[in-house]
């Protein structure tokens, strides 16, 4: 009789989690370590920020929890069965979408001429966007039940918004 040994997490289980927290954490760490910086209009008193700030945060923390529901559901529900080309899709969504328009957003809010930013930041939104209904229609639209859709729209709306209240710090504020 043979008995099967359940296969031990390994690192790349737990990539996907670990990258939910990093745009919260590299925010913060950054809005701490340029607290100086007179672009950021951060105020000794009442409202210390500009309402986009807290926008950013409560959209950041929806799509957060909508990652994190999402990436415990896969564990749980599905046992972290994904075929190896939607893995790839996330992590092109990711790497080659999320990351860049982060530091091309950091860059853009601290510059002195934002403007020389937005060409980048446009192409890239147009990847992000293309990359991430390529997921959801190839790999999401017909296996996901209710559930997983509501946390996929949480951590995608959530992101969108919270990019949108960032786009307008930036540019319109």
């Amino acid at each position: 009789m043979t008995r099967s040994i359940p296969a031990q997490p390994s690192w790349r289980d737990y990539l996907s989690l670990t990258l939910l927290f990093m745009p919260a954490v590299l925010f913060g760490a950054l809005v701490v370590l340029y607290r100086d910086n007179g672009k950021l209009r951060l105020s000794p008193s009442f409202p210390w920020v500009s309402w986009q700030f807290p926008a950013i945060a409560l959209f950041g923390i929806i799509a957060t929890a909508g990652g994190v529901l999402d990436w415990r559901f896969h564990r749980n529900n599905l046992g972290m069965k994904l075929p190896k080309k939607e893995r790839a899709a996330e992590a092109a969504a990711l790497g080659l979408g999320g990351l860049p328009m982060f530091l091309l957003m950091w860059f853009a809010m601290l510059s002195n001429q934002p403007s020389n930013f937005l060409l980048p930041i446009l192409v890239v939104l147009i990847y992000t966007v293309a990359a991430i209904s390529y997921d959801e229609f190839v790999f999401h639209i017909k296996r996901c039940g209710p559930l997983e859709h509501t946390y996929h729209r949480m951590l995608v709306f959530g992101n969108g918004l919270a990019w949108i209240a960032w786009f307008h710090f930036i540019y319109c504020a």
